[in-house]
């Protein structure tokens, strides 16, 4: 059955998400540059109170996915901290000045962040060339990549993402996300045969999941099966 996992900006958001039936969390701050590294209070916080999956967002600014050397010590810093609040998964991405993939920076932070398994973020979707970039990807040892299909939303991105589930051949899951809602989340899992899916579930311009919305995106998904 295809999951669903709910990019969360808050504590009362990935509430809501567990309440409505989302199979994982991707916790973030940051939702105004499309999501950065949270506290290390609200992960603790929440995975008291949260019995599925909490991958966490590592990501020390907004902007582009190019990192100064200091940046990336501190991605190193912060992983090995975050990796023993009882988190689920990290999720993080770097590329090149050339918007290629950081092969050698993303190999280094996944097995710093082992044994928990790592996703590939929208980064993905800056990359200049997807078919290189994906094999590049794969062989860091990442287990997702999040995706619009390197276009601004899924569903520009529809073909892109189809062709990214194909080459895939099930090395590593394609999540697709980025404008995923329950209007057109049967058409994305009817092409794509995706089995992973991404939303905000945010409906009403405000910075937390809509229950509703969670619904009818995990009723969609398991009405397809």
């Amino acid at each position: 059955m295809a999951k669903l996992e709910i990019a969360s900006f808050n504590i009362n958001s990935a509430l809501i998400a567990q309440e409505f039936g989302a199979d994982r969390v991707e916790l973030c701050a940051g939702m105004e540059v499309g999501g950065t590294t949270p506290s290390d209070d609200d992960i603790i916080q929440l995975r008291e109170k949260l019995t599925i999956k909490l991958n966490v967002m590592i990501r020390p600014r907004g902007g582009n996915f190019v990192y100064s050397n200091e940046e990336f010590e501190s991605m190193k810093h912060v992983i090995l901290r975050v990796k023993n609040l009882g988190v689920d998964g990290l999720v993080f991405g770097i590329l090149n000045p050339d918007n290629s993939v950081n092969v050698a920076q993303n190999k280094e932070l996944v097995e710093l962040a082992a044994p928990l398994p790592c996703t590939f973020h929208r980064a993905f979707d800056d990359v200049a060339d997807f078919q290189i970039a994906l094999e590049e990807v794969i062989s860091c040892g990442f287990k997702t990549i999040l995706t619009s299909g390197c276009e601004s939303n899924v569903d520009l991105g529809l073909d892109n993402l189809t062709k990214l589930v194909q080459l895939a051949n099930s090395r590593i899951e394609i999540m697709p996300g980025g404008g995923l809602r329950s209007t057109n989340i049967v058409r994305i899992l009817n092409q794509t045969k995706a089995t992973y899916f991404h939303s905000s579930a945010i409906t009403d311009g405000g910075d937390t999941a809509v229950g509703m919305e969670i619904l009818a995106l995990k009723s969609k998904l398991e009405n397809q099966e």
